[in-house]
């Protein structure tokens, strides 16, 4: 973008017209107007009072090249990589230096150079690799103003991580922020300054609850899965995700319970009367482990209410009616279902 076009964009966008910005400059209407017209540039003394006025830097002022495609990124990314296995560090280093005060408001250009150039000089162990940390730090900077989530995101990270190298755990804290409360990265991220910081019980605590969570999401997300293969008429994928919940229910620990309630969706759905008699039976057999996960060493530092025992009193009964429902009726003549349906089970 030619400088001309730099100015008429931001005057526009500060809703000022060119007699405004002539009298702010100490400049004649017609001069900003041969500068946006592109048939002269402003003198060099006036880069500095322009960028000002606009809101802007000198750097985006003077940024008379377009935002590179993704394209054009991928295939210089792929150059650093290259350069950097057959050149000196330094020297790459002030090539793509060099391209980003060509591009300075290419963002993904600059945060995925920089990203490459911090992994290369850890990866070789410079010897003075804090004489880079104001450059690449200054990128990462940089994009923590972007506009894109995701940018914003990966350039907190790497400063992160970045600080937590050099054992700054206070300055490690600070980029915490651009994390949503809700985002399992920002816990782990302050488990992980816990864990460096001499908060070991926080540290174990704030990582249990994580795989806690998450394993919440997992089941979540593996039952809307299975009800849209369901929804598909997809037997065989529907029963392989059972598979997968029931497996998962015993990895993380959840008791025999949770092990077993998956699938009577799948087993009614198919009509399947062995299948549906054999799950009735294990999930009232084990209805007494729906608490076994408070016992689990996984989850030793969380605060965990135990089940009481009336509400597994109370939950067999709602089974039981649930089971004797109409929708069980293809069941008639299993000798498991008929005791049920008696009271006599």
């Amino acid at each position: 973008m030619a400088i001309g076009d730099v100015i008429k964009k931001y005057r526009k966008n500060k809703g000022m017209t060119q007699e405004e910005m002539a009298t702010c400059l100490g400049v004649t209407t017609p001069a900003v107007n041969k500068w946006e017209r592109g048939n002269t540039l402003p003198d060099i003394s006036l880069l500095a009072p322009i960028a000002r006025l606009l809101g802007i830097t000198t750097d985006e002022l003077l940024s008379f090249k377009d935002n590179l495609t993704d394209e054009e990124i991928n295939q210089y990314l792929l150059i650093i990589q290259k350069d950097l296995e057959n050149k000196d560090f330094h020297d790459v280093f002030l090539s793509v230096k060099k391209k980003i005060e060509e591009y300075p408001n290419c963002e993904k250009l600059i945060w995925q150079a920089a990203v490459i150039l911090d992994a290369k000089r850890m990866a070789i162990e410079l010897p003075n690799e804090d004489n880079y940390d104001n450059a690449i730090f200054g990128w990462f900077e940089r994009c923590l103003l972007s506009e894109d989530e995701r940018i914003r995101n990966q350039a907190a990270d790497s400063l992160f991580h970045a600080f937590v190298r050099k054992e700054d755990y206070e300055k490690a804290n600070q980029y915490l922020d651009y994390f949503s409360l809700e985002n399992p990265e920002r816990k782990r991220k302050e488990a992980l300054v816990n864990s460096k910081t001499g908060k070991r019980a926080e540290a174990y605590r704030a990582y249990e609850e994580l795989i806690f969570t998450g394993y919440q999401h997992i089941q979540t997300t593996l039952n809307d899965l299975r009800i849209l293969y369901m929804e598909d008429d997809n037997h065989k994928m529907a029963k392989k995700l059972v598979e997968v919940s029931s497996s998962a229910a015993s990895t993380f620990e959840m008791g025999k319970y949770n092990e077993v309630c998956y699938g009577l969706d799948v087993a009614t759905w198919e009509r399947n009367v062995e299948w549906t008699a054999r799950l009735m039976q294990e999930i009232l057999d084990s209805i007494g482990t729906i608490g076994d996960f408070t016992k689990s060493k996984l989850y030793q530092h969380m605060v965990l209410k135990t089940v009481d025992p009336d509400f597994s009193v109370g939950l067999k009964q709602e089974l039981l009616k649930s089971f004797r429902d109409e929708s069980f009726n293809y069941m008639q003549g299993n000798e498991t279902w008929e005791k049920l349906k008696s009271g006599a089970l």
